[in-house]
Parts: C-alpha cells; sequence; structure tokens
C-alpha cells in the first residue's frame, strides 16, 4: 500500500466512523482535500477493494472498509491517543459519582464506560460481572435488521458465561483488539471488541471490554479503557481522599 493509498484508508475509516455511509470519491477530495482527481481516487479505492482493504456494498455505492482494512489501520495507522485534560477530569467527576450511587465497583466501571465511549462494556473481577449499555449498542445503524438485533442480543444475555474466554491467554497490562471475525466469541462478527486487564490498588484483578460496531472509534476507546484502569488502580487512594476532606 502507498502512502496516498493510506491516507485514502484512513479518510473512508474516518468518515464512514462518523456517518456509517459507505464513502465515495467525492467525499475524499472535497472534505479530505486530496490534491488529485476524483478518478485518482476511484482508481486508489477500487485498488484498495482488490487487495481486500475496502469493500462496496452497492454497485452505485462508495466503499466501507473490510475487517483486512481495520487491521490494517489499527496495526499500522493508528496512532496512540490521550485524553485531554478536560476528557480526563470529565470522567474522574463521572467515576467518583457513579461510585457514590453503586455500591459495586464493576457497575461503576461499566456504566462509566459506555456513557463516554457509547458502546456496550463490560467489567469483572473474581466472581463479580457487570455490563451496560445494550440500548446504545441497538441504536447503531449495522444492528437495525431485527434478525442481526436478536442474534446479538441473545449472545450479550450470555456473555458473563463466554467472559473466561475474552481473558484466556490474556498478559496483565495488554490491550487487546478484536475485529470482526477476529472475535473470540461467536456471534459477534459484525462488531470489534477492546479487552484490557486491570488491577485494583488492592491487588484484585479484573478485565474491562467495549463491544460496539467494527466503525468504532478504536483510538479514542482504547484511550478511555487505559484511563479507567488507571481510575481503578487508584480510586480507593482517591476515594479515602475525598473522604477525609
Amino acid at each position: 500500500m502507498n502512502e496516498r493509498q493510506e491516507k485514502i484508508l484512513s479518510a473512508v475509516i474516518e468518515e464512514y466512523t462518523q456517518t456509517a455511509i459507505p464513502v465515495g470519491s467525492q467525499i475524499l477530495v472535497g472534505k479530505y482535500k486530496f490534491a488529485v482527481s476524483p478518478a485518482t481516487i476511484r482508481n486508489d479505492m477500487m485498488t484498495l477493494e482488490d487487495e481486500g482493504y475496502l469493500y462496496q456494498p452497492h454497485i452505485s455505492a462508495g466503499r466501507i472498509p473490510t475487517d483486512k482494512g481495520y487491521r490494517y489501520f489499527v496495526e499500522e495507522v493508528m496512532k496512540e491517543k490521550e485524553l485531554s485534560k478536560d476528557e480526563q477530569q470529565k470522567m474522574q467527576r463521572e467515576f467518583l459519582k457513579l461510585k457514590a450511587q453503586n455500591s459495586r465497583l464493576t457497575r461503576t466501571t461499566a456504566k462509566l464506560l459506555s456513557h463516554v465511549s457509547g458502546n456496550f462494556a463490560i467489567s469483572g473481577n473474581n466472581d463479580e460481572f457487570s455490563d451496560f449499555g445494550m440500548r446504545e449498542l441497538m441504536e447503531a445503524p449495522e444492528f437495525q435488521e431485527m434478525d442481526e438485533m436478536c442474534r446479538l442480543v441473545e449472545v450479550l444475555d450470555y456473555i458473563d458465561e463466554k467472559f473466561e474466554q475474552l481473558t484466556r491467554d490474556m498478559k496483565e497490562g495488554e490491550t487487546k483488539i478484536f475485529i470482526g471475525k477476529e472475535n473470540p466469541i461467536v456471534g459477534t462478527d459484525n462488531c470489534s471488541m477492546i479487552v484490557s486487564p486491570y488491577r485494583l490498588s488492592s491487588g484484585e484483578k479484573g478485565i474491562l471490554a467495549l463491544i460496539g460496531p467494527k466503525r468504532m472509534a478504536y483510538a479514542k476507546n482504547k484511550s478511555m479503557i487505559e484511563y479507567v484502569k488507571k481510575l481503578l488502580g487508584a480510586s480507593m487512594v482517591i476515594i479515602v481522599m475525598i473522604n477525609i476532606i
């Protein structure tokens, strides 16, 4: 893949993430300021399609990324994203607010991750398991067809029984991104999943996961999980300090 094709793939992913509408060459030229003709962009998009990075759902439609396209983006193009100070402070406030409302830490973290990401979130440690965000997931355009919705709901209803599959062979501190058919849980082929273990300040181990459409904001979602892990590692200290004050 040459540099321009890489930029085209990135632009298609960015646009499709925002709109859920197949992306055409005119959009790329007009919005993303490629200094070449629409015909050149179309040729590059055809090449990317031939090589399996893009897919054209209908003859007259633009292109959407394939699993291979997303994987290339995540591995080769995506940069690590650090949350801004404002985003961090907002998540801290939301964490403490939810913690005051819920006695279960897993429930707090699942709700927090779902709220900030707009995806389905999972949090678990020992025998405690919580998930949140089914409504947000079902509102995504990808899951509007009844058959697809029912199939995904059924899978996620039993996610706790399959949770061990997410944690198997994962190292502490590692964050994994599963895309489409890579997912270890059968029935989530139309989703992507970000999974990461964490450790509380008490030493107790747990795991966080986000499940959403394949067009999810990978870099931002990964950074949110990493920041929640930091909050969990320091959560007892934060809460004690607040109580003292």
